[in-house]
């Protein structure tokens, strides 16, 4: 009788090498683990940004108020005797019908249990319904309790979430089947090659778990990310100014300045050609300056908020009507960039200047009294650690703020990658979207203190006067510029309620359009895509509640209503400005130095000679450009 073949694993002829260079690797980034981590003790180690004592208050109060109501108890305790009939019976009878037990199921937009095996497998059904009625168990428990304020409660439900989504059976080989069923298959090398992973992600965020979710090889700023042709034409210490190339014979008159938000980096909005909204707005006619702002170091600790708007938007003012000979612009703010451009339209209409001709706010906040989930890290306590924090190290490390922001979404921002990266094995694949997110930026303590505590701490932004910078009190009614105000109804870092409201408070009209997807793709939303779609309502005067319910629901992308918006303030046309063609001559090419990390060049001693542009189009030289002038260029900050 001839014998069985053995069961062939899939890709057992790469076990030596993938288990080879596993260890290797291993190896590699746990050696220098260990060394980093003995050099950082004997410095006595790396600040913690996190207050233990913000986190325990709450939970603190939160275990007393239960502890004094013997009918929140027994109403938990009948609940879970309940819980437990239910999930008891739904397994006998699930037995007897051989259907699949259905006594809870996931929330919408809970990707962890779609594995079929979750659904088909009695084992791992029980395991998920089980969980499912747990988690939803406890957060009845935080509701239930009375006399706890609204923020303690929140921080509680929040910090509570994020330990039930910890403990989650999709996090552990033995209780998802797509990872036992991989590790059976492999024979552990996922997990050899998971452990590689992990050690790999330490080393390389020195010390602290950052994971890799994307392919840190496949995007190149310059190469396929931030490329859309231009030069920096003006540099300080807190940003450089990049005007870009026009592809167009004719362009509106007045230019379109664009102010970034400077935690993460600008090319958010210039990710690779097709899903570039500046390579949009230049091929719609506009000459596109954008603010790329440094990557703070320790010499920056005292660049406060009106640092950021003196140095930035009000230079850039300066700095364009040199360029083109143009006093006249329009400006886009995203996200704190927006908030800044409020600031700075409020500053200058308190000093009669009008250069301004309008305003775009994506997913921009004025008002503070709702910022979503964002609050659980407001609170005096958390903020005066991180001012401890910011004291010492002279900023905020990106990495903190990517950890709080990870936090609010952590099913899809940090146990996904965990279980991609570490149970199964996996290479993360190629996202420009989530490469972006992880390139992260400091921030200056001074500009830090003074925004958590004025904008999200003591909401002073929307007081007229409550605010004062640079010496003017500022006062957002005194804005009369329109404004165009996006805004993403999925968003959790600025809810697009809290930037209605905040709309409300500038003085011109305001066009308000909200789009589809959340904080990042309801503002880049090319209209190649189709995707999301938008809403908007011309009446004035409503809630955000009767807002919605009366808005218009619209196909596709809001950007070419926001192109049709715009032109109306575009002030005419004249032929296209070329970068270098007006007095400021050319520093070096887009996307600069700042956004590379690297040291900023010194200005050129003289104008070079026009340089060659490609263009869809033949690019007329401007009639009005002026002769060659020295640019004076302040020596920028070192750049770490």
């Amino acid at each position: 009788m001839s014998k069985k073949p053995v069961r062939s694993f899939s890709g057992s002829d790469e076990e030596p090498h993938v288990v080879r260079k596993s260890l290797v690797s291993a190896g590699v980034h746990g050696s220098r683990l260990i060394t980093r981590s003995v050099l950082r003790r004997l410095k006595g180690g790396r600040p913690s940004p996190v207050s233990l004592k913000s986190v325990a208050k709450p939970f603190l109060r939160f275990g007393t108020r239960f502890a004094t109501q013997p009918d929140a108890i027994i109403t938990a305790q009948m609940r879970l005797m309940q819980n437990t009939a239910i999930l008891s019976g739904g397994a006998v009878m699930s037995l007897i019908s051989r259907e699949p037990m259905r006594v809870a199921a996931p929330e919408k937009g809970d990707n962890r249990f779609r594995d079929e095996s979750w659904t088909n497998v009695a084992y791992f059904n029980i395991l998920k319904q089980s969980y499912l009625m747990s988690d939803r168990w406890l957060k009845d428990i935080i509701e239930d309790v009375r006399g706890l304020d609204d923020h303690d409660r929140h921080k509680v439900r929040f910090y509570a979430s994020q330990v039930t989504d910890a403990l989650s059976p999709s996090n552990f080989v033995l209780t998802n089947p797509e990872v036992l069923r991989t590790t059976v298959n492999s024979r552990g090398r996922n997990l050899l090659k998971g452990f590689a992973n992990f050690l790999r992600d330490l080393d390389e965020a020195d010390g602290q778990l950052s994971f890799r979710m994307s392919d840190p090889d496949a995007f190149e700023v310059g190469r396929n990310l931030a490329d859309t042709p231009g030069e920096v034409v003006y540099q300080n210490d807190l940003m450089q100014l990049i005007q870009y190339r026009p592809t167009t014979e004719t362009v509106h008159r007045r230019p379109l300045l664009v102010v970034p938000p400077w935690i993460n980096k600008y090319y958010i909005m210039d990710l690779g050609a097709k899903k570039s909204f500046i390579r949009y707005w230049v091929e719609k006619g506009h000459t596109v300056f954008v603010i790329s702002w440094v990557n703070p170091g320790k010499e920056h600790i005292d660049k406060g908020f009106e640092d950021y708007m003196l140095e930035g938007p009000v230079e850039a003012l300066d700095a364009i009507k040199r360029a083109t000979g143009e006093s006249e612009v329009n400006t886009i703010g995203y996200c704190i960039g927006g908030t800044l451009l409020g600031c700075t339209l409020s500053w200058l209409a308190a000093r009669g200047d009008e250069r301004v001709k309008s305003a775009t706010f994506f997913n921009s906040l004025m008002d503070f009294s709702d910022v979503g989930d964002l609050e659980v890290f407001i609170d005096e306590d958390q903020i005066k650690k991180l001012e401890k924090v910011m004291k010492k190290q002279g900023y905020l490390d990106g990495t903190s703020m990517a950890a709080a922001f990870n936090m609010l979404r952590a099913n899809s921002l940090i146990w996904s990658f965990f279980i991609n990266n570490y149970l199964l094995g996996r290479e993360t694949p190629p996202f420009d979207l989530l490469y972006w997110n992880s390139d992260c930026t400091r921030l200056p303590g001074a500009m830090q203190s003074f925004y958590l505590r004025n904008m999200y701490l003591e909401n002073r932004l929307r007081e007229p006067g409550g605010i004062t910078l640079d010496g003017t009190p500022i006062n957002l009614a005194q804005v009369k510029v329109p404004a165009y105000f996006a805004s993403a109804i999925e968003d959790h870092i600025a809810p697009w309620t809290s930037c209605y409201k905040g709309s409300r408070y500038l003085g011109g009209p305001v066009r308000f359009v909200l789009g589809g997807s959340g904080h990042i793709a309801g503002i880049i939303n090319p209209p190649f895509q189709h995707k999301y779609g938008y809403r908007i309502n011309e009446n004035d005067g409503l809630s955000p509640d009767e807002w919605l319910t009366g808005a218009e629901q619209f196909e596709g992308s809001w950007w070419p209503d926001w192109v049709k918006w715009a032109e109306q303030f575009g002030g005419g046309e004249v032929p296209a400005r070329i970068p270098g063609d007006g007095e400021l001559p050319i520093i070096e090419p887009a996307p600069g130095s700042y956004l590379r990390n690297q040291p900023a060049p010194k200005a050129p001693a003289a104008k070079p000679e026009p340089r060659a542009i490609t263009a869809k189009t033949t690019v007329r030289k401007p009639a009005t450009a002026k002769s060659p002038q020295r640019q004076r260029v302040r020596k920028p900050a070192k750049v770490n």
